[in-house]
């Protein structure tokens, strides 16, 4: 909606400068309020971006699904996978693979938790080597703490190690020995003594 004043047809001068007074005073106090209501405004914040998603392989998603089902079944939060832990496990790997003809790796002291397993004679997806660690809850007794004679229940037990956050894994193949070596590196390590898993 907008006000029109006719100021042409004032013939008396006094009338004309009024009305001019009050058309600068009216001018004046919308310039003053929208001053006054531009410096309330607060200035648009921009929030950056979340980052994307780490994209994973799809082995890496099969080392991360198989673990976090087993976890799962325990009542434990599941693991993150740590591009940084796949690198080390993937140079660990290489190096048995291309040194040691895919022997198993000396673990033994290291930074992060760690399980490995070798095959021979045929392919290991990653479901399978994490489901072969699992197996061996069957001969882990949580109350003792202890696992069955002639069995490895420390790589069941750092599977599902309520204080690891994060791992990565990675295989190695030696076509001439027909061998596959998975190696898993966990991070905080597990298997601590003196400590249930869960």
């Amino acid at each position: 909606k907008r006000i029109v004043i006719d100021l042409s047809r004032s013939r008396n001068p006094s009338k004309m400068a009024i009305i001019h007074h009050i058309i600068l005073v009216a001018l004046l106090a919308i310039s003053v309020t929208a001053v006054s209501t531009s410096s309330k405004l607060k200035p648009t914040q921009t929030v950056p971006a979340s980052p994307p998603p780490l994209a994973i392989s799809a082995a890496a998603k099969a080392f991360t699904d198989a673990h976090n089902k087993a976890r799962a079944m325990v009542g434990v939060s599941p693991l993150a996978w740590s591009l940084t832990l796949e690198a080390a496990a993937s140079r660990l790997a290489r190096y048995q693979r291309n040194q040691k003809k895919c022997e198993f790796a000396s673990l033994n002291p290291g930074k992060y938790g760690a399980n490995q397993l070798w095959a021979k004679g045929l392919a290991v997806p990653p479901s399978l080597a994490v489901e072969t660690w699992v197996k061996e809850k069957a001969f882990y007794d949580y109350k003792s703490d202890s696992c069955a004679a002639n069995h490895t229940c420390g790589v069941y037990k750092q599977v599902v190690w309520r204080n690891s956050k994060e791992l990565g894994c990675a295989q190695a193949t030696c076509a001439k020995e027909s061998t596959v070596l998975t190696i898993c590196f966990y991070n905080p390590p597990g298997n601590i003594i003196g400590q249930k898993p869960y």
